[in-house]
């Protein structure tokens, strides 16, 4: 018995953290399809199944008001900051206002970053590059992927010389071979609710039920704080 999530990358690395506790109890699998946000919504409008939808707040409520959505279901599970990785054993660079951001940008061999149409932190680093000015000047070096995760494991194998990325703390932590540095500077920063749901045509909503209980839970506070939710 398989209990189908269509999940954000940001919730990839808690709902792994958490599957194996809940698949004791519950007595199914999690069957999880991960990715960024507006792709995850494309499938299940498209008629892909679902039991449980982790996905920004945003887009949730927008389910639910056209009925993909359970409304009493709805929870939130934290907010998770968008924010700048290097490769495992690379200096940190000071990204903390947008001078320095703006100087570690145009000095990284390769930026890695989320799908910029789809993705919660693509879409918005995308205009970070406006606001600084450098879009131009990084697009040659510039690598998007399909979500975090996937730009999280290129930024780990990269090659060039002072690789950086950008996607979700989440989706940085959970990911070997990169390091978080550091949140976007304010004026840039980005911090997005993820919020999970039963979906309207679960096939299994007491099991649903039970693990959106589980991800947003008081038990699951402390995973919820490793995986990177605030």
């Amino acid at each position: 018995m398989k209990l189908v999530v269509l999940s954000g990358g940001a919730a990839e690395g808690l709902v792994a953290a958490l599957a194996p506790s809940f698949e004791a109890e519950a007595g199914c699998e999690i069957d999880g399809t991960f990715g960024a946000v507006g792709a995850m919504r494309d499938r299940l409008l498209a008629g892909a199944p679902a039991d449980v939808l982790i996905l920004s707040r945003a887009l949730i409520d927008e389910l639910a008001r056209q009925g993909h959505a359970v409304p009493g279901s709805v929870v939130d599970i934290g907010t998770v900051a968008t924010a700048i990785a290097v490769r495992s054993g690379d200096s940190a660079p000071p990204v903390g206002d947008a001078a320095g951001l703006r100087a570690a940008l145009l000095a990284a061999g390769e930026i890695h970053c989320p799908d910029p149409r789809r993705a919660t932190a693509g879409i918005h680093f995308a205009g970070v590059l406006d606001r600084l000015g450098i879009a131009g000047e990084v697009t040659a070096r510039l690598r998007t992927h399909p979500n975090g995760m996937t730009a999280m494991r290129a930024l780990a194998a990269a090659a060039a010389e002072r690789p950086l990325g950008c996607t979700q703390v989440t989706e940085i932590v959970a990911t070997p071979g990169v390091t978080l540095v550091a949140p976007l500077p304010d004026e840039f920063g980005l911090r997005t609710v993820y919020t999970a749901a039963v979906c309207a045509r679960a096939v299994r909503p007491a099991e649903a039920g039970a693990l959106v209980g589980l991800l947003t839970g008081a038990a699951a506070r402390e995973e919820r704080r490793r995986a990177g939710f605030a």
